[in-house]
């Protein structure tokens, strides 16, 4: 639906979310990462790169502290909006990955970033393709996620995040065990193949490190993974 002023409303577990132009709408994906966050009353949660606020304003309400952050500032317009819209407190913070919260430690860190790997010269700086882009093997966001996480973690913290399963579930164990933290999968779905995946699916199949993708024509589904890392 659509408010008075043309602006896309977006309703979610009793929530309503305005979604501008400049701000990209949930997708499957996003909902598999809300469905698979355990909040606590009083927990202090960073979400890194919160788009239009779905998570953070989802863990406000179950009654967490809440600082969310994007590198778009429409984004953190569109998170404060969306806060005050659902009647929540909402730290949002301008910002790349950690910076914004140097020196801080939560109980939980979350994000669903941008993880679609891009072929070489394909490279956009765009708010719609800053919302997909995850560098030339759907890592670079997450692995900045990852490594900063122990720095910004509480005692027996959590780091959650989603991968695409082309990114391979084997490599996300071992970059967070690098790191220090306990991995394990919280939550998987099947879900439809991604449009500019079909786009992109030649190179895909090139830095497929698992082989999860078929060889020859065009996959229909693709699997997701929520993984948690519990630093100790």
């Amino acid at each position: 639906m659509t408010d008075e002023a043309g602006v896309l409303l977006y309703t979610y577990r009793g929530c309503v979310f305005r979604v501008p132009d400049d701000v990209q709408p949930p997708k499957a994906g996003s909902l598999l990462f809300c469905r698979h966050l355990t909040v606590r009353p009083g927990e202090r949660v960073l979400e890194i790169g919160a788009g239009l606020g779905l998570a953070a304003v989802l863990a406000a309400r179950a009654g967490a502290r809440v600082v969310a952050t994007d590198v778009l500032p429409a984004a953190v317009a569109t998170i404060r909006a969306n806060a005050a819209l659902n009647g929540v407190t909402i730290d949002a913070r301008l910002g790349d990955c950690y910076a914004p919260v140097t020196g801080e430690r939560f109980d939980l860190v979350c994000s669903n970033p941008p993880q679609m790997p891009t072929p070489p010269g394909r490279e956009r700086t765009d708010a719609a393709a800053a919302a997909d882009n995850g560098g030339r093997d759907g890592w670079e966001m997450l692995d900045r996620v990852i490594a900063g996480a122990p720095a910004h973690l509480a005692a027996g913290g959590r780091l959650v995040f989603t991968i695409f399963a082309f990114l391979g579930c084997k490599a996300a164990f071992a970059k967070c065990e690098a790191a220090g933290l306990a991995p394990r999968v919280v939550g998987s779905e099947v879900q439809s193949f991604p449009r500019i995946g079909y786009e992109r699916l030649d190179y895909l199949r090139t830095v497929d490190p698992e082989a999860t993708l078929p060889r020859a024509g065009q996959p229909e589904r693709v699997e997701r993974f929520v993984i948690e890392g519990r630093l100790a």
